[in-house]
């Protein structure tokens, strides 16, 4: 499968430059995460991708917005793909202001709040990370799978901090990562 993390969003641009919450719930992409979007559905174009499950954050719609017009993608929306709640950013939209935004994405495993109340241990992303894999590995058709997500989880994933933008190619029939590095 293609695993690829979202564009910046403004929450992103704002963090890098003071390395502090600036408060904004469910951001959405910046001009650059637009850009680093359309550049990843031209990078990925030639493909043969056949599903995408994206996370319910904005800027992950946002980012896979236009890799599933360009290919006419059935979109599945995945609460177990998202971020690793530890910011304001990680509060999300309500399910039924998302539905309204994104007609035609499949929302069925969402509820109407969907976001965890609290900070998400570390223990608890790589559980859904390895529950996501697992369930990944069963299918029949994960080569041909997109999955739009988010840096931490990741990271539980696979084991490597992706940039935003950036994609890579991802076997969930190989071993979780020994050691995750959540900070360097």
């Amino acid at each position: 499968m293609i695993l690829l993390r979202h564009g910046q969003s403004e929450f992103n641009r704002q963090f890098t430059l003071t390395r502090r919450d600036p408060g904004i719930e469910d951001p959405d992409l910046t001009e650059l995460g637009q850009t680093q979007a359309l550049q990843a559905a031209e990078r990925l174009a030639e493909l043969d991708l056949r599903r995408c499950i994206v996370s319910p954050y904005t800027r992950a719609l946002q980012t896979a917005a236009p890799i599933v017009a360009r290919r006419g993608l059935p979109v599945s929306v995945d609460p177990r793909v998202r971020e690793r709640y530890a910011f304001v950013c990680d509060v999300g939209s309500p399910r039924a202001r998302l539905e309204a935004s994104w007609p035609g994405h499949d929302f069925a495993a969402i509820d109407e709040v969907w976001w965890p109340s609290a900070r998400e241990a570390e223990d608890g992303v790589i559980a859904r990370a390895g529950a996501f894999r697992r369930d990944m590995a069963a299918r029949d058709d994960w080569q041909h799978t997109l999955v739009v997500s988010h840096w931490g989880f990741l990271l539980a994933l696979s084991g490597t901090s992706l940039q935003n933008g950036a994609s890579m190619r991802y076997d969930p029939n190989t071993p979780a990562p020994s050691e995750i590095i959540w900070r360097p």
